[in-house]
């Protein structure tokens, strides 16, 4: 995957997306990558459980394991957050250096900068996924796997769909 520096964060979101569902192929942990890769709060608005409660019910998790993995969560979230600003920033500086009498050595730099930064949450989160997958008994790894497979068989169908749907509306127009 070569990164592209063209395009505002969306670049940047889509290419750390893109390397936290590689990761959670490799680590059979989807809910954990998906879910805890943002900010875990204790309970969201309208009294919806939040991930870690979501994972518990999942997977059967103790009130130990759910305990030790929010602080697993608490432990990393801030720097992650704090990387996630830096990385938003240097993308905005290197959105001003698109202009008619841009500095190559200038947007080369950001980009590398970026690219760092990028790696270092990419590094985070995999070390932080690894931390909760270490929390799991292997029947909870085990079930985890086992509706990580069903959420990809259903995320694939639907992306099936799509595409039917955009060819079925592109020949529409022919």
């Amino acid at each position: 995957m070569k990164p592209m520096y063209v395009g505002g964060i969306q670049i940047v979101a889509t290419l750390l997306t893109e390397t936290f569902m590689k990761l959670v192929k490799l680590f059979g942990t989807a809910l954990v990558a998906l879910s805890l890769s943002v900010p875990a709060v204790a309970q969201q608005s309208g009294g919806q459980p939040d991930q870690v409660d979501q994972l518990a019910q999942m997977v059967g998790l103790t009130d130990d394991q759910q305990t030790e993995i929010r602080a697993i969560i608490d432990e990393m979230q801030g720097e992650i957050g704090e990387l996630r600003q830096e990385a938003r920033a240097l993308q905005q500086q290197m959105q001003g250096e698109i202009k008619s009498d841009f500095d190559e050595s200038a947007i080369r730099e950001q980009a590398k900068e970026l690219g760092d930064v990028t790696g270092e949450i990419a590094a985070l989160s995999t070390l932080m996924q690894a931390k909760v997958d270490s929390v799991f008994t292997q029947e909870q790894r085990d079930e985890l796997d086992k509706r990580m497979q069903q959420m990809q068989q259903q995320m694939q169908q639907r992306r099936q769909m799509q595409q039917q749907m955009q060819q079925g509306q592109g020949q529409g127009m022919q």
